[in-house]
């Protein structure tokens, strides 16, 4: 449409250039015309006054009379001249002006018509004109069909001016002292003579008249030069305006083709990195799946995923983001030189193996990949690691459907992601048998959403300084109706991927507080941990809100425990949303403390109520210097910054002792209590008067004058009392057992969600073995941490 109206408006402008030139060239025809018009009037007067002064000298007529005669005629001549020249149409100006009479002719003259031969000699012999025939008239009569006609000249040429003959007979007739007949043309050419009608009198009686052609060539020259002049002036004009109009659409037309072009690059190649696009790649793996289907061969698709691509937008910036991906984007094209190699999303690539190679080649390039990632790349000065998953399949394996290679290929890469990541995975049927069982416990996890098949477990909390219970942390479980218990490393992932884990957080909070606002103790605390995946902000503090509100729970009884990486994503906005959290009277806990992208700037900007040290540095506590030293500053820094600092995953006495040694403050772990379920108000009383009592014995039996002091050593090396006594293996398990059996007599069914760790508990039998259980155990109880634990 733009193109149209451009277009169009080129032609009303050449329209008008055009109709100026035709205005001038209209004008050049009418003034060219009536100066060739005056001067064929003026040359017909001038003949008739010299064929009447011819006429009159040989009628013998005295010279005065001529004289007399031939200046009022010159006269007439003139004011005739001139008003036809003012009027335009070849009357004369005052038609009632007495006209002189001519002399009368001598009776004794010579013959009239030897007179006009001599006369029409003379003429022809000069170069003003030439004549074409002597018209003789019938008496009353100026009519060329009933003249004598006396021709001068070629009998055809004469045949071809008769009907300009006739032209002029009529002007003669109007009483036109003097007629001619000018011709031209629309482009203001002569194409013929110039015929002067010069009238033979007898007194007032016109007998006759000579027709004359009358040659104008150099009458207007001067004129027709400046007027072709002005025409060429103006015709380079309008050429120059056309080349400039034409340069102009060109130009247009060529930003039009190039942005064309570049739009038609874009539908198919992604702007960032240059690649093909999914466009694209779709077509080319129908066109290869065809070919090789109608030749029998096989083709091999490959998914590509960046690993914690997210981490390195958040820590180095988007537009270091950028520039990782079009790194990438390099490094797959140098290895995957000969074929097709494309980008599908955000951080997901796909390369097209067209070619029929085998498993081994195949593989030997997804190896090449995976090697070529190995070298990090270095943005703004930083060196950046490149881990890639890559998921593979062929055709033969996907019936030759494109949607199903790329099913299979995407099984594949999510088996990648999850056994490590940097590696590559084949495609393998049992895949899909786990994608199937994946899609069943995300529709069943939507179910047990709305039939409120969740519940809480809660695993205390206790102060090193006296041993007393301070506290839970609400641990969350899935009781299916068919499957049983499920774990949170199960069902966690699954909601993260379906979108169902904000739901599910909301729903941790509120029966958390719920819960914990009808225990009889308001003093104990309640912890329930805010995974990344469910952290906004602006929605989460509106939650914790509604959780208090709702539930009548005092502010200062609720810890909200989130992790170290959730500070790395929108670092003010995190802040912001925790203060306000803080300012409800909430405690908010750093939750894994040394695991993450640990940042003493994340203290300075935000102060924690609580540190929580990771369980993987309690587990070799006094078994690793490192682990130790590590310990001793995160005390130290609680200390100093006036923090609670809490250990997880306490498992045997040694690590309680070196604990209360280093001054961590609270512990939780098996040795404490299991996750246990407090729903039944009877029986977490009967619970928490059980563990009060293991704990009491816990204390009176490790004696703390007994318990090793900084730096961290064993017992043995402390020099303690080989006499003292010590908690042994035997008892920490009975200590475990009797609180399951106190759980199961007050709770009726407090059963323990985590079946790993009660079949590891259950079935070690010595010394060596149950310790290897205990730290399973350990390990898996890490495992199912309420929202966010995977």
């Amino acid at each position: 449409m733009r193109n149209l109206k451009t277009l169009l408006g080129i032609f009303v402008g050449f329209l008008i250039v055009a109709g100026f030139a035709g205005t001038i060239q209209a004008a050049n025809v009418f003034f060219s015309k009536a100066i060739y018009t005056r001067d064929a009037q003026e040359t017909a007067r001038r003949l008739d006054r010299d064929l009447n002064h011819h006429l009159l000298k040989n009628d013998r007529v005295s010279d005065e009379e001529i004289a007399t005669f031939a200046d009022e005629s010159l006269r007439r001549s003139i004011d005739g001249v001139d008003g036809n020249a003012s009027a335009g149409s070849g009357r004369t100006r005052t038609a009632d002006a007495p006209r002189p009479q001519r002399p009368a002719a001598n009776p004794a003259k010579v013959d009239r018509t030897a007179s006009l031969d001599e006369f029409m000699e003379e003429l022809d012999q000069s170069d003003l004109a030439r004549t074409v025939a002597v018209l003789r008239f019938a008496p009353g009569t100026v009519l060329l069909s009933e003249a004598s006609v006396l021709p001068r000249t070629d009998p055809q040429m004469l045949e071809r001016l008769t009907p300009r003959l006739d032209t002029l007979l009529r002007h003669l007739a109007a009483g036109e002292p003097r007629a001619v007949d000018v011709p031209s043309t629309l482009l203001g050419t002569k194409p013929e003579p110039t015929l002067l009608a010069v009238p033979i009198r007898n007194g007032d009686t016109i007998e006759g008249a000579i027709v004359l052609l009358y040659d104008q060539a150099t009458t207007g020259l001067f004129l027709s030069e400046v007027v072709q002049i002005a025409i060429a002036i103006l015709m380079a004009m309008i050429f120059v305006a056309t080349g400039l109009a034409a340069l102009f659409v060109w130009m247009r037309f060529r930003d039009r083709l190039k942005a064309s072009k570049t739009i038609q690059f874009l539908a198919h190649h992604d702007a960032l990195t240059g690649l093909p696009n999914r466009t694209v790649f779709s077509t080319k793996l129908n066109e290869a799946l065809r070919l090789a289907s109608a030749k029998a061969g096989n083709i091999s698709v490959m998914l590509i995923d960046v690993d914690k691509f997210k981490a390195i937008n958040d820590t180095h910036g988007h537009a270091a983001g950028d520039l990782f991906l079009q790194v990438i984007a390099d490094r797959l094209s140098n290895v995957f030189a000969s074929h097709l190699v494309a980008r599908l999303s955000g951080d997901e690539f796909a390369v097209l193996i067209a070619r029929d190679l085998d498993r081994r080649a195949v593989t030997q390039l997804a190896s090449s990949m995976i090697a070529a990632t190995r070298i990090p790349t270095r943005i703004d000065g930083k060196d950046i690691p490149i881990s890639l998953s890559i998921g593979v399949a062929q055709a033969s394996e996907a019936a030759w459907r494109a949607s199903r290679l790329l099913h299979c290929a995407d099984l594949a890469l999510y088996r990648a992601k999850h056994s490590g990541r940097s590696t590559y995975i084949w495609y393998t049927p049992d895949m899909d048998a786990e994608a199937q069982k994946r899609k069943l416990l995300e529709s069943d996890l939507r179910k047990a959403l709305a039939q409120d098949e969740f519940r809480l477990l809660y695993q205390p909390q206790f102060s090193l300084r006296d041993l007393k219970l301070t506290g839970y942390e609400a641990l969350l479980r899935w009781e299916h109706p068919e499957r049983g218990t499920i774990s949170p490393t199960v069902f966690i992932p699954i909601a993260e991927d379906a979108g169902l884990i904000e739901e599910i957080g909301a729903w941790v909070l509120l029966h958390a507080c719920t819960e914990a606002a009808r225990w009889r103790d308001t003093s104990l605390t309640v912890a329930v941990n805010i995974s990344p995946a469910q952290f906004r902000p602006g929605r989460t503090e509106e939650r914790v809100s509604h959780a208090l509100n709702t539930s009548g729970l005092a502010p200062e009884r609720l810890e909200v425990e989130i992790t170290e990486s959730l500070l790395i994503s929108e670092t003010n906005a995190v802040v912001k949303t925790l203060t306000q959290i803080r300012q409800m009277g909430v405690s908010v806990a750093m939750d894994d403390f040394g695991t993450g992208y640990s940042s003493l700037s994340y203290l300075s900007r935000f102060p924690f109520d609580t540190i929580k040290i990771d369980r993987s540095f309690v587990a070799t506590v006094g078994k690793n210097p490192t682990t130790d030293a590590i310990i001793a500053s995160i005390v130290g820094l609680g200390r100093s910054l006036e923090v609670t600092i809490t250990a997880e995953g306490v498992e045997d006495e040694t690590q309680v002792a070196l604990l209360r040694a280093a001054g961590c403050d609270k512990v939780q772990g098996f040795l404490f209590g299991k996750p246990m379920d407090l729903t039944d108000q009877s029986a977490s009383d009967t619970i928490a008067l059980a563990q009060q009592t293991r704990c009491e014995q816990l204390l009176l039996a490790a004696r703390e004058t007994d318990l090793p002091q900084l730096p961290f050593e064993t017992a043995a090396e402390a020099g303690a009392d080989a006499d003292a006594p010590r908690l042994t293996d035997a008892d920490i398990d009975a200590f475990a057992m009797d609180a399951d059996a106190d759980a199961d007599a007050g709770a009726g069914s407090g059963a323990v969600a985590d079946d790993d760790a009660d079949t590891a508990d259950a079935d070690a039998e010595t010394s060596d073995e149950r310790e290897t259980a205990k730290d399973e155990a350990g390990v898996a109880e890490g495992r199912t941490r309420a929202v966010g634990a995977a």
